[in-house]
């Protein structure tokens, strides 16, 4: 008999299953999250303030995605609408040794961390006299540290309550699913809780279907995936070199393991979003540096595992966006819930089909129009045309 064919597990994800999730931007306060935000978004709020708490209320906005396959679609159909698939950003006040236990803004920008569904976690690595530090002087590794420890203490917080809940509950005793559960779970708080006091991120971790499913209702900080953004000066950005960068990522593989750092330049990517896309080009060309703006973006929707799929016509040619495994149905519900509710199939094309044939029926004449039903998981760049009941497609 053939050996049986080895499936391998699919991590199971932390966090909400939604399409449009949320990154917070994060950090000790004067470490450019802010200034951060106005280059990703082009979103200006004036000049950054060069003191503590300067953002108090996080500040939202979209941030488009660099798509070429977009690009391409848009090039190829010469919609009259072009819309691209974007990503939430917030920026979120800076935070401060002792925030976990109320100091600063502690509380209120705790709460903040806790709506997003991914951290943005800036780290500064630039000195500059007219920049103040809030701990005195440069040192990322210490400014890692707190922030980590700041996160950790209010999640141990949260497991303590979330623990003496469920305690109660085991402590009644007897052999009915509740108490069974109850003690399973008190079981995987103090493995939590152990992790947390050794430094370890939840999101680090592998998880159960079922702890993710009590993990997710505790609503840990540290459960969120995280991105370490290295905030360099311009200089130590284009010649690729900083004093810092070892000990950062020997703290990251320590304590985040696998979790990716990217270092960039506020400085120079704020300098950028002023320009035109053709002057930007060309000082790039001249520094002999990329941008990293483009990579902080699709790298975060892919630690949120979200995927894309296109709808082309001479209408509109538009990138939605689903978490990668979205059966058929609820990516038509991403459109519209009555396409989700009515779905009749699915008419799928490959991406790299729509772009060698450029026609619809040439597409279809060569066979490459697919028909799915309800069971068909989307996968990344199909091009998609919905056909529901009433009418709606």
């Amino acid at each position: 008999m053939p050996p049986k064919k080895v499936v391998e597990e699919k991590k199971v994800l932390l966090g909400r299953p939604g399409n449009n999730l949320k990154a917070g931007i994060v950090g000790l306060a004067n470490v450019g999250k802010s200034t951060f935000f106005q280059a990703i978004t082009r979103s200006p709020l004036g000049n950054p303030a060069n003191y503590p708490f300067a953002t108090i209320d996080p500040e939202e906005a979209r941030v488009i995605v660099p798509s070429e396959r977009f690009n391409e679609l848009c090039r190829d159909y010469k919609s009259a609408s072009e819309v691209p698939a974007h990503l939430t950003v917030y920026d979120i006040a800076g935070l401060t040794k002792g925030a976990s236990a109320g100091e600063g803004l502690g509380n209120a920008f705790l709460s903040h961390i806790r709506a997003v569904d991914s951290i943005y976690q800036v780290v500064r690595c630039f000195d500059d006299a007219e920049i103040i530090h809030i701990e005195g002087d440069v040192d990322p590794v210490r400014d890692l540290e707190i922030i980590s420890t700041e996160l950790g203490l209010k999640d141990i917080e949260f497991c303590e309550k979330a623990y003496d809940a469920a305690d109660k509950i085991a402590k009644r005793g007897g052999q009915s699913l509740e108490v069974k559960q109850m003690k399973e779970e008190c079981a995987l708080i103090e493995r939590i809780i152990a992790l947390l006091k050794d430094g370890q991120r939840v999101a680090n971790q592998t998880w159960t279907s079922k702890e993710v499913e009590i993990i997710n209702g505790m609503q840990l900080l540290s459960a969120k995936p995280c991105i370490y953004l290295i905030n360099l000066s311009e200089r130590d950005y284009i010649r690729k070199k900083n004093k810092h960068l070892l000990r950062i990522k020997e703290w990251v593989d320590t304590h985040s393991p696998g979790d990716m750092i990217i270092p960039f330049s506020v400085c120079l990517e704020e300098r950028l979003s002023h320009m035109s896309q053709e002057d930007a080009a060309a000082e790039l060309k001249e520094i002999g540096a990329a941008p990293a703006l483009p990579k902080i973006i699709t790298t975060m929707r892919q630690k949120l595992d979200l995927i894309s799929f296109f709808t082309c016509g001479p209408d509109e040619v538009r990138e939605w966006t689903i978490r990668r495994g979205t059966k058929a149905p609820q990516a038509a519900g991403v459109i519209h819930n009555d396409l989700m509710n009515t779905f009749i199939l699915a008419q799928v094309m490959k991406y790299d089909d729509v772009v060698q044939y450029k026609d619809d029926a040439a597409i279809k004449a060569a066979g490459k129009v697919l028909q799915k039903g309800k069971d068909y998981v989307v996968e990344d760049g199909d091009v998609i045309y919905f056909r529901a009941g009433a009418g709606k497609n």
